[in-house]
């Protein structure tokens, strides 16, 4: 699978761990930046990753910031792009099966690396549940995304 990765300065104490889990599952990593861990806005690569994503270059996208929170409302601004802010493998799980998320956004200062490791291991290997009702609630969703779009 290939998987597009974006991170600011704020999630930048996760990037190595990110990229090397990603890469150990034997993932192509998509590195959309930075390359330094000097000040960057987040909003800038949730739109590099969630495009990617969008437009079939990833399969799956994850985005770090310090809570994760900014690199979700940021991506989740792009039609098609579906970013749950997760910290805990749950959810991360929930998110995939249930919601169809295609972004995992992650927090470099809510979480440790260990979790994070987790949380990025329960939604890659999670799919997208084809239960009717997570369908009709996914349709409902994208609706409401092509309504607003107009």
């Amino acid at each position: 699978m290939k998987i597009a990765f974006g991170c600011d300065h704020g999630g930048w104490p996760l990037r190595d761990t990110i990229i090397q889990a990603l890469r150990d599952s034997r993932h192509e990593v998509l590195d959309l930046g930075p390359e330094s861990p000097e000040s960057s806005d987040y909003p800038d690569y949730a739109n590099a990753v969630a495009r990617a994503v969008v437009e079939g270059k990833a399969d799956l996208g994850v985005l770090a910031c310090g809570t994760g929170i900014g690199m979700a409302i940021s991506a989740n601004k792009v039609p098609g792009a579906y970013a749950a802010n997760v910290s805990d493998t749950y959810s991360a799980r929930m998110a995939r099966e249930h919601n169809g998320a295609n972004i995992l956004t992650l927090g470099g200062r809510t979480l440790g690396t260990e979790v994070a490791r987790e949380v990025l291991q329960a939604f890659v290997e999670s799919e997208v549940s084809p239960l009717v009702r997570h369908q009709r609630r996914r349709k409902k969703i994208k609706g409401v995304e092509q309504a607003n779009a107009q």
